[in-house]
């Protein structure tokens, strides 16, 4: 068997090279792809808490933890306690972490156009829907099986 006729090869090398050109057009803003999803989804659902953030992002509780402790150092994120279980600490977005997303929009958009540019207009979203679909058969199989990005079947 050939290793160049396998696709899990080429999956792996496509993700290094799609977070190598998110951190190419993202550089002057010192954020991951990861980084940047857990921005983005505390943005869009203030008030998650870690364990459920983790969920829709499919990381596992320790990788949040630690991508959480990162982006509250440098002051994007903020953690309060939950009027419910005190064991609980809820995730918002701090002013400046809002000001970073809209500031890294456009250089977002362009690692995404790169990401996709060696297709068609016509086959990019093809593409998307193929990995859309193999991401969404294939989800329980994670270490972290994801409950976001519109990826569960339900």
């Amino acid at each position: 068997m050939q290793l160049d006729a396998l696709p899990g090869p080429y999956i792996r090398r496509l993700q290094q090279i799609a977070v190598a050109i998110f951190l190419q057009e993202t550089e002057g803003f010192g954020v991951t792809p990861i980084q940047y999803g857990v921005l983005l989804t505390v943005h869009r659902q203030p008030g998650l808490d870690q364990r459920t953030l983790a969920g829709l992002m499919g990381l596992d509780t320790s990788t949040t933890a630690g991508v959480v402790d990162r982006l509250e150092a440098r002051g994007l994120l903020r953690r309060s306690a939950s009027p419910t279980d005190r064991r609980v600490r809820l995730l918002g977005i701090s002013a400046e972490g809002s000001t970073l997303l809209t500031e890294m929009e456009q250089a977002v958009k362009a690692a995404q156009a790169r990401m996709l540019a060696p297709l068609s207009d016509a086959e990019k979203p093809q593409f998307l829907d193929m990995l859309t679909r193999l991401v969404r058969a294939h989800n329980e199989s994670s270490r972290s099986p994801t409950e976001g990005m519109g990826l569960s079947d339900g």
